[in-house]
């Protein structure tokens, strides 16, 4: 899953997730899932430079390093500006991008080869060592991201994080353009999962990993290889770009770019008037904005999802494991209730405008990897259903007052969180607490009210304990590999859930079979369909929906694509006129 594996959104995934930009995917479909809008028809010619607003509804937190990132707010700054070895074609297959590979005999040993000629923003040459210095800042002791699992499986990378080793085994520079990785086991999917993105070591100098992501290289003047590079960042509110004219597969066709943070309850309003020229639409307006005389509408299936978290403990940072030491929702049942209580295609059909469909495991229908519905519980809605697993429970309403109380006979409520990231933002929490309420589950907004974007994650993040449940999304990446976000040693488990089996089943996910015959993706589909089965059945999280994603672009604007990820193919952005 998308390590670049963002927290979305709303995404919500980045993923950079977009995910995000570092991490890979399959799709054995074939199909074709960009959408392209050439701007063009008979009446239009394609104008040689000018400018485009990329606008978003959440201001940014400035961290422009891949590195170090954590929100879809920082990848969509990064994603003009910066890239990596490894790109995805149409079939959302790994192809070279910065680098091709080879692998040895036992898929144990990878080269990565860089092309030559590739220029950071201050002219100095692309080489191996910004390759090898971006694993050792994710490796290093004081690195605080979340991104460790994206470099794990280089040998020695974890004796160099734990402070045994001063280097790390696996890695070796051959020569300016060629660095060979040892891993400590071969997995299927090695070029999907492994940090493939290059950081600037001859422009962060001595600067410790643990600083990086408040200096100044990366938070006022941040520099990549990339189609456009930074001119001026208002901070949390706008960053301008000009075309940088040594990107290495030509110039790009704009002379600049804008990424501006919006108010999003102006959004159809900024679309019109052309203040935004390519935005993802916010849902609950897609009705009104589809109908602009001034845009191409595009809609596509996304690789990401929304769900609400349900808290079962903490993340030990000594041990790098999640502690479960939260009793409160340990019952499945309780869980299950939950789910069953809401209505989650009313929802869509209410607040985003039917954009997506209820989900209940953790791989959108998009991916290969998607178990098929027949095969698992879909927790349609049945608030008849939902009473009676808690009364099973012992969660029942002994004063009269209409709440339950635990099988102790205390009140029993639950704390809800949620972002203030739409017009619609109160109405939709208030939709999931009275549903609860209606099967007697008493339930209120954490604090009083919704959160900000930034304090909503930072909040989270930091196991706050008065977070019970919180209404989140993720973005992920082609390949349906769930580390990173479900193993009992990710950081980014903020359900906070621990399940030795869960944990097997995705280390297995990731070998190749034992019978050298067999398909490995037809393997892998049967791991994986064990594995949302168990997640289904145990419900750590509440799926809440699968996202169709749905964008406004004006129609002076060509060649945006548009994927699962996001939009893509910046230097070929145009005016049209």
């Amino acid at each position: 899953m998308k390590k670049s594996a963002f927290w979305l959104f709303s995404v919500l995934l980045v993923m950079s997730m977009f995910l995000a930009a570092c991490s890979g995917n399959e799709n054995t479909s074939g199909e074709d899932t960009g959408k392209k809008d050439d701007g063009k028809d008979a009446e239009t010619t394609e104008v040689e430079g000018g400018k485009v607003t990329f606008g978003y509804t959440q201001a940014f937190k400035g961290v422009l390093s891949y590195a170090y990132y954590e929100g879809e707010d920082d990848a969509n700054a990064l994603q003009f500006m910066h890239e990596g070895m490894v790109a995805y074609n149409d079939e959302l297959q790994p192809i070279p991008n910065l680098a091709e590979w080879t692998f040895n005999e036992d898929n144990t040993v990878v080269t990565f080869k860089l092309k030559d000629g590739v220029k950071w923003h201050d002219g100095e040459p692309l080489t191996a060592e910004d390759m090898e210095y971006a694993w050792y800042l994710i490796a290093d002791p004081t690195y605080e991201g979340a991104r460790f699992a994206n470099v794990a499986m280089i040998k020695g990378a974890q004796e160099y994080k734990d402070g045994k080793a001063d280097t790390i085994e696996g890695i070796k520079v051959i020569d300016d353009l060629t660095v060979e990785v040892t891993v400590t086991e071969p997995s299927v999917n090695l070029i999907d999962n492994i940090w493939s993105i290059p950081e600037p070591k001859h422009y962060y100098g001595d600067i410790s990993s643990k600083e990086l992501p408040d200096s100044d290289q990366v938070r006022k003047n941040p520099i990549g290889v990339g189609p456009f590079k930074v001119t001026n960042i208002v901070p949390g509110e706008m960053i301008e770009y000009e075309r940088n004219d040594d990107y290495w597969r030509g110039p790009a066709k704009l002379d600049g770019v804008v990424y501006k943070i919006i108010d999003p309850s102006l959004a159809a309003g900024l679309i019109e008037n052309g203040e935004v020229d390519v935005i993802q639409a916010p849902s609950d307006q897609w009705g009104q904005i589809k109908e602009l005389g001034n845009i191409n509408p595009v809609t596509i299936d996304a690789m990401s999802y929304s769900y609400i978290g349900i808290d079962q403990g903490r993340y030990d940072a000594k041990s790098g494991k999640v502690v479960m030491d939260n009793p409160k929702f340990s019952d499945k049942r309780v869980r299950q209730a939950l789910v069953y209580a809401l209505d989650r295609q009313a929802y869509i059909d209410a607040f985003t405008n039917g954009l997506g469909k209820p989900l209940n495991v953790p791989f959108p229908s998009v991916s290969w990897a998607k178990i098929d519905d027949s095969e698992i519980n879909t927790y349609d809605y049945d608030p008849e259903k939902a009473k009676s697993l808690l009364d099973e429970a012992g969660y029942k309403d002994v004063d009269g007052d209409g709440f339950r109380e635990d099988p102790d006979g205390k009140p029993f409520s639950i704390n809800f969180d949620a972002m203030a990231s739409a017009e619609t933002s109160e109405a939709r929490a208030q939709f999931i607490l009275q549903s609860w309420g209606e099967v007697g589950v008493k339930a209120q907004l954490n604090g009083g009210s919704l959160k900000d974007f930034n304090l909503f994650y930072d909040t989270i993040e930091a196991d706050d304990p008065s977070v019970e449940t919180f209404h989140g999304a993720w973005g992920l990446s082609y390949d349906p590999d769930p580390s990173g976000i479900w193993l009992s040693t990710d950081k980014w488990n903020m359900w906070r859930w621990l399940n030795e089996e869960s944990d097997a089943l995705i280390k297995k996910g990731v070998q190749f079979p034992e019978d050298k015959n067999q398909d490995v993706i037809e393997y892998r589909k049967e791991v994986y369909n064990e594995w949302q089965k168990l997640v289904n059945e145990e419900l750590p999280v509440i799926f809440f929906d699968q996202r169709e994603d749905a964008w406004a672009i004006n129609k002076r604007v060509g060649g945006v694509k548009v994927t699962p990820g996001g939009t893509d193919e910046f230097y070929n952005w145009h005016i049209v006129e």
